[in-house]
């Protein structure tokens, strides 16, 4: 055999784990992958603030590791996603802890422990950058080695993953004093918070199977179905056959707004809020994978009457391959053998959605927002639906009030009022449904020059009527169709 050794570059490596995309509370959520795999029934996230030297930790109450097997865990790609794993692993490609970590901090220490001997490893990415080695250090120093103990207490069991030197935060701008990053921090933390209560709520919903606390504060369960509600549509859940599994495919059609208090409406929303909350939740080993969306199948697509519809999806970790899950488990695509099959439930579930929304005469989402958002108001009244500019609208108020008759504001408003003509919320009131809607300027992206120019104007409106420009470009931002389109007022 003649062949060449191509070892990757450590430093190159790096860089790559670190460009996957993770989110915060992504990267956070594969942490609590690894806790739950080893059986823990506690798992603490801290989040600690202390300008360049803030830290994040998750420690964990499972079983621990012994020194071998906390040096294959720190081991890049150690174990394929081919590798024979309990019943219990969520992870699969070996490289979740160390790629998940590698996206949010320079230095990476994992402690662990069976019977209450520490065993401790620590990536530095300095070193191995300035080394162009994977040097494992068995020392973390004694700043990282004081913290652990202070983490650890009196812990007999379990393991501390411990980030320092995080990324955006590990600056020498950033002083204790910062309030403006502290907030930040917090808020990201606050983040975290909501997406672990919606990623692992089967593992808290009772009889809860751990207790998952950040920053000290117990998370409860963020349940998309609103399961244990009297007014919520259950339609029977159907198994598709793949291969020798099958996939669990269970629709769900949520309570209009009138059956749920202020609260439970708020809390439904999720996240992404209504419309970005719709459709299939994709689960492996009770993990949510994918919250919402429709899996790509052509000719489905976010709408407002649609916006009751939820459809979990159980598959089989045994189905990772089949179903594309990706290295962060943010993303899935469905085996082409089911696709029909998830059309065709998604299709009925829609309806099933339209209908109940229909029959309570309400336009959701949209109708929820403020006055200034949108350039029509669309209503019911008498058996007849009737639409009507909003004259609050700021566009609006500018033209109708102009003196001079200002014919360049006149020409926005009217491509405004042609470009938003309110079809979605037509077709709740409507039975009839197509697939050409017209997207607003073209769709979500970047904004052509016509856009813009129509957005400087209800800018220029808006500050003229007395707001600032920040509050003025927030305005602009939750409008209709800037808010999905990109430009200087979200820049």
């Amino acid at each position: 055999m003649d062949f060449d050794v191509a070892a990757p570059d450590p430093a190159g490596m790096v860089a790559s784990l670190s460009s996957l995309g993770y989110s915060l509370p992504a990267a956070v959520a594969d942490l609590v992958d690894n806790s739950l795999s080893a059986e823990a029934k506690n798992v603490d996230v801290d989040f600690t603030w202390e300008g360049q030297r803030s830290w994040i930790a998750v420690a964990d109450d499972g079983r621990g590791m012994t020194e071998p097997e906390l040096v294959i865990a720190m081991t890049v790609a150690a174990r394929g996603p081919s590798a024979e794993r309990s019943a219990t692993d969520l992870g699969r490609f070996g490289v979740g802890l160390k790629s998940a970590s590698f996206s949010q901090c320079r230095k990476l220490t994992v402690a662990t422990t069976r019977d209450g001997s520490w065993h401790a490893r620590t990536w530095d990415l300095g070193i191995v950058e300035q080394y162009k080695e994977w040097r494992l250090l068995r020392d973390p120093g004694d700043a990282t080695t004081s913290l652990l103990r202070r983490i650890t207490g009196d812990m007999q069991h379990g393991t501390v993953v411990l980030w320092e030197q995080l990324s955006g935060y590990h600056s020498t701008f950033v002083s204790n004093e910062d309030e403006k990053t502290q907030a930040q921090f917090y808020a990201e933390a606050e983040r975290t918070e909501a997406h672990l209560a919606m990623v692992f709520a089967r593992f808290l919903q009772r009889p809860a199977r751990c207790r998952l606390r950040v920053r000290g504060s117990e998370l409860s369960p963020w349940d998309p179905f609103l399961s244990a509600h009297a007014s919520v549509q259950r339609i029977p859940w159907e198994p598709l056959p793949l291969g020798s599994q099958s996939v669990r495919v269970e629709p769900f059609v949520l309570p209009t707004a009138q059956r749920l208090s202020a609260a439970e409406h708020e809390s439904a929303a999720g996240q992404k809020g209504w419309l970005g909350q719709q459709g299939f939740y994709v689960y492996r080993r009770d993990r949510l994978i994918l919250a919402g969306g429709w899996l790509g199948i052509r000719g489905l697509r976010r709408e407002e009457k649609y916006n009751l519809a939820r459809i979990a999806v159980d598959i089989p970790a045994e189905a990772d391959t089949d179903w594309g899950v990706d290295v962060r488990k943010a993303s899935v695509v469905p085996p082409v053998s089911l696709r029909r099959h998830l059309e065709r439930i998604a299709n009925y579930t829609r309806e099933a959605a339209a209908r109940s929304a229909r029959q309570r005469g309400e336009v959701v989402s949209r109708a929820h927002g403020a006055p200034l958002r949108f350039a029509w108001n669309v209503k019911r009244q008498d058996g007849r639906i009737i639409l009507r500019i909003n004259r609050n609208h700021p566009l609006v108020k500018a033209a109708m009030g102009d003196r001079v008759g200002n014919p360049d504001v006149v020409r926005s408003m009217i491509r405004l009022l042609e470009e938003t003509v309110p079809v979605m919320a037509l077709r709740v009131l409507h039975e009839t449904d197509t697939v050409d809607d017209p997207e607003p300027f073209g769709g979500p992206g970047p904004a052509a020059p016509e856009t813009v120019a129509i957005a400087r104007h209800v800018y220029e409106t808006l500050l003229g009527q007395g707001r600032s420009p920040e509050d003025a470009r927030g305005v602009l931002s939750s409008m209709s169709p800037f808010d999905e389109q990109q430009g200087f007022w979200n820049s």
